[in-house]
């Protein structure tokens, strides 16, 4: 039997073996032609390379160098070279990208024209559904570079060091000689794992490896009749963390012949404004509710403020850089290393905050969709969306919403249940009204409709009159938008992402959603008709009749009988229920005297008054009496 850190500590040796390989691998094919030839899928004689990487690397010769001095078998090896290959076949749209950048370089690098903007998605294998924000962020690491070097760079290779190994076990490239799994019969949610370890840092022959099993007890989020893949090992916090992948059967989803679909809007504070929309069989639209709004103001708060923080630790990172120098005895080092860890760590809270938002909003989505009974939902693209004329604080905060996330989130959850997940145009889905395409006026809110805002939107037209928030409408022009264009949906071969690309002008026409027919006329015809209510006394006239203490009566007894007017409260009577004295204060409400309560109408029963009468006194033993009870 080992305990859970000897095992921790064996996967971490078997780690390091496989990380120093990786690395090696990753060193002697840094360079832009292993990349291309990598990523053209054939070797020198023509053949296609297989989908594996470490199969891929095998057939062009690319080996794994084992340190000197251990001995590992062939499954150690393969699994360098698996997670080799997946690094630089990675690198390999990156490459593309950086040359695009670089082949259509600008005068004004961030003030790019839409021709030039369109210059660089030409030269990108699916750049028209690039988003704005990877294209700037390639464009500030290039101009990093210039700064620094007073120059272009040629390509990735130059701009980019290699890249590191991680410390992981992907044992989807081994066999049954290195790693072997098999559920249990008894309980399906427990699943054996055999894995062979090294038994020292340094294994010097096979003699060295011993086998290890564990079993794994499966979340209740994988599902029994799931088909289990080999996981990746990892060790994290001085535990081993095991990453299962597996398959399962969903419903296929339909590219078109919906007839009850969810449009969502995108928002900043408003993160996302969703509702439910109808396709009749007369080909109007209608709208099934008000809708919802995800608002989560609180969370980008916090995320800005992190972000903030995050801004001022590494200019003081690089203010002590700049003092540093080249000094490796400099005694500010110690410090700059503090600072590294801080933004460090920040810089993971911030990421881990986003991946919860992220997951938060589109379990939210897909929950609205299935209690709409929807089976799509049509999200508004907005991958070329730049952030910018808005001001400094808005123009970040627009840049650092996690939609993309969001939208990968969504398509993974939806795709579980069969609901599929379009994208179409954002152009004129708050611009316009969602009942008659009319020029919408944007207003601050709606008691304020003469001064300019943008959060309420009113129709100007006469036949219409809509009003609305402005997500609101938003979401209803997208759900009509994608109902009415669901037959111009295509879908990308490579990532089976749906989208609806342009929307001309006869299917536009169409897209409006028809108002639902008013029910009954309850305006008011008439005067109102007098009621005479028999209201219950504020005070009971009498008390109740009194009654032995051990046998209570059928009511409750009440206070001392009392006139319409209260009167002071030092002519009231007290007892065990009556509130101590309030502090003073410039308002009091009426009825809220001393032994009155706080509402006119809220009074607490006392017990019966010969009960109280006839209990003995309560003796205590001063300071040192328990508790008493009242």
């Amino acid at each position: 039997m080992l305990s859970a850190a000897v095992v921790a500590e064996r996967v971490g040796w078997c780690t390091d073996v496989v990380q120093c390989m990786t690395a090696g691998l990753l060193a002697d094919h840094w360079n832009r032609a292993d990349i291309d030839t990598l990523a053209a899928g054939a070797d020198v004689t023509g053949r296609p390379l297989p989908s594996q990487a470490w199969m891929a690397l095998r057939r062009l010769g690319w080996g794994a160098k084992v340190p000197d001095g251990i001995k590992v078998n062939d499954r150690i090896a393969r699994m360098a070279q698996e997670q080799a290959g997946r690094v630089l076949r990675s690198a390999s749209w990156r490459a593309v990208l950086i040359a695009a950048v670089l082949a259509t370089w600008p005068g004004r690098p961030l003030r790019r024209t839409s021709e030039e903007w369109d210059a660089v998605r030409v030269l990108v294998p699916g750049g028209e559904h690039l988003p704005c924000s990877v294209l700037k962020a390639r464009t500030r690491q290039v101009m990093r570079f210039l700064a620094a070097e007073g120059r272009l760079p040629r390509d990735l290779i130059e701009l980019e060091a290699a890249p590191g190994a991680a410390r992981i076990l992907l044992l989807s490239a081994c066999d049954r000689q290195q790693a072997a799994m098999e559920r249990s019969s008894a309980d399906p949610r427990q699943v054996l794992l055999r894995i062979r370890l090294p038994i020292r840092p340094d294994p010097q022959s096979y003699q060295d490896w011993a086998w290890v099993s564990c079993v794994i007890t499966l979340p209740p989020t994988v599902p029994v009749e799931a088909v289990l893949h080999l996981p990746v090992l990892r060790v994290h916090g001085g535990q081993v963390r095991a990453d299962f992948a597996f398959t399962y059967a969903v419903p296929a989803a339909r590219r078109n012949g919906h007839a009850v679909a969810l449009g969502v809007d995108w928002g900043l504070n408003t993160l996302l404004s969703a509702g439910a929309a109808q396709l009749q069989q007369d080909g109007t639209i209608t709208t099934l509710g008000a809708g919802a709004q995800y608002r989560a103001a609180g969370v980008l708060a916090k995320q800005h403020r992190l972000r903030l923080q995050g801004e001022r630790l590494y200019a003081k990172v690089a203010q002590h850089d700049r003092l540093i120098g080249e000094d490796q005895q400099h005694p500010l080092n110690a410090k700059r290393d503090v600072l590294s860890e801080e933004a460090r760590r920040v810089n993971e809270r911030r990421s881990n905050l986003n991946d919860a938002l992220a997951w938060s909003a589109a379990r939210w989505a897909t929950d609205q969709a299935i209690a709409a009974g929807a089976t799509v939902i049509y999200l508004e693209d907005l991958r070329t969306l730049e952030a910018r004329g808005r001001g400094r604080t808005l123009n970040t905060r627009l840049s650092q919403t996690v939609r993309s996330q969001i939208a990968d989130h969504i398509r993974h959850l939806a795709a579980e249940i069969g609901i599929a997940v379009v994208t179409v145009p954002a152009r004129g889905t708050s611009k316009f009204c969602p009942y008659c395409l009319s020029p919408l006026r944007h207003v601050r809110s709606p008691d304020k409709p003469t001064r300019a805002g943008w959060k309420w939107a009113i129709c100007p037209s006469q036949q219409c009159g809509w009003q609305g928030d402005r997500d609101q409408g938003a979401w209803q022009r997208i759900a009509a938008r994608g109902l009415a264009c669901q037959d111009a949906t295509i879908t990308d071969r490579t990532s089976g992402a749906m989208a609806i690309c342009a929307v001309n002008g006869s299917t536009e026409v169409g897209a409006v959603i028809t108002p639902k027919p008013a029910g009954r006329d309850r305006s008011k015809t008439g005067p109102t008709r007098k009621r005479t209510l028999s209201l219950a006394p504020r005070r009971r006239g009498a008390p109740s009749p009194a009654r032995t203490p051990r046998r209570p009566g059928q009511r409750p007894e009440g206070h001392v009988p009392t006139g319409r007017r209260l009167p002071r409260a030092v002519l009231r009577n007290q007892d065990v229920t009556t509130t101590s004295t309030p502090i003073a204060r410039p308002h009091r409400a009426r009825g809220a005297a001393l032994g009155a309560g706080f509402h006119l109408h809220a009074h607490a029963t006392p017990p019966q008054w010969e009960a109280i009468l006839h209990q003995p006194p309560r003796l205590t033993q001063g300071p040192q009496a328990g508790p008493r009870r009242s």
